[in-house]
């Protein structure tokens, strides 16, 4: 059985989502950032980056969300959770969760770990003072050019939906106001809605 390791509040949720949408088989098993036990040696030993989310398969242990993802999505064919038999759409998909991975969550992630890039308080503050504008920039790139609607790629749900909706929710935290982007706004709404999102959010935060 998938065993799923996540934190509320971060991009687990996406996983965690797509998971359920696909009917798996899985265990959830949260990791407290707040006892630091993402550095903790027996999680290390699961994933030495010391981050979440992971997922243990029989095959070995994923990281990194996209991957994790496509992997749901390609265990899982009959959930439809992605145009596998299209390699350009899929590609299409996996270009979408880079976009969120390398470009959305860093920018996110300057407003209270600058720590992994600068040393000088000052230059926390100032990555802190950019992220309004940066993520900004993200969410009305999405909007305008990357969110084809109802969902991210079109008519069809695929595993970009969980992924946006979860690094929408910290929009508002990063100064960013939802009404600036009502496409994207719209989106969230829907997917607020889906069985499988009121179950992971649902499991996340009763523990």
């Amino acid at each position: 059985m998938l065993k799923l390791y996540y934190t509320p509040g971060t991009c687990a949720l996406a996983s965690h989502i797509a998971l359920e949408d696909a009917g798996a088989a899985f265990e959830a098993v949260r990791i407290s950032f707040k006892t630091n036990e993402q550095n903790s040696p027996e999680y290390l030993a699961i994933n030495p980056k010391g981050r979440v989310p992971s997922l243990v398969t029989d095959r070995g242990i994923l990281t990194e969300t996209p991957a994790m993802l496509a992997f749901i999505a390609q265990s899982f064919p009959a959930a439809q959770l992605a145009p596998l038999d299209d390699p350009f759409a899929f590609a299409e998909v996996q270009a979408f969760n880079s976009y969120l991975c390398s470009t959305v969550h860093i920018a996110h992630a300057h407003r209270m770990r600058g720590y992994r890039w600068a040393s000088e308080e000052t230059s926390f503050v100032d990555m802190q003072r950019m992220v309004p504008k940066s993520m900004g920039a993200c969410y009305r790139m999405i909007e305008q050019n990357m969110l084809r609607g109802p969902w991210v790629m079109g008519e069809r749900y695929t595993i970009c939906d969980p992924y946006l909706f979860t690094l929408v929710q910290w929009m508002e935290g990063d100064s960013v106001n939802p009404a600036d982007f009502p496409r994207i706004r719209d989106h969230f709404e829907r997917m607020a809605e889906r069985a499988s999102v009121r179950k992971a959010i649902a499991e996340e935060t009763s523990r």
